[in-house]
Parts: structure tokens; C-alpha cells; sequence
């Protein structure tokens, strides 16, 4: 697991779906007041990008440590 990679949420765009909380098998996410929330960053795969990817239709995710933003 990443200690350098992890999603940031960018609560502008999120629409608070949760569709991130959803898909994530790793446990990075829970659900707090409608939005998701990043709880376990750890654990999260590096370079995983499902939560951005397959789930989020609102581009609002982003990730520390990725260098292609």
C-alpha cells in the first residue's frame, strides 16, 4: 500500500454520490454527511485510479503524489 498516494476530493465538484466509497475494495473511504471522506489513505493502491476513473463522473478526485497533474 502507498503512504505517497492517496485521493484528495476537491468538494466543489463533488456531488456527494458516493460512488468513490462504493467501488473502493481498499477501505480508503467512509461516508460522513453525505460526502465521502478519505479515512485510510494508506491504504489506498498506488496508482490505483479506480475511484477517479471508474467512479467519479464529476472529476473530482485527485491524487497526491500523481505526477501527471
Amino acid at each position: 500500500m502507498a503512504k505517497n498516494w492517496y485521493p484528495i476530493i476537491d468538494y466543489d465538484k463533488c456531488i456527494g454520490c458516493l460512488a468513490c466509497v462504493k467501488s473502493c475494495p481498499h477501505g480508503v473511504y467512509e461516508e460522513e454527511n453525505g460526502k465521502p471522506l478519505v479515512v485510510n489513505p494508506d491504504a489506498c493502491v498506488e496508482f490505483c485510479r479506480g475511484c477517479q476513473k471508474g467512479a467519479c463522473e464529476n472529476s473530482a478526485i485527485t491524487y497526491f503524489g500523481d505526477k501527471e497533474d
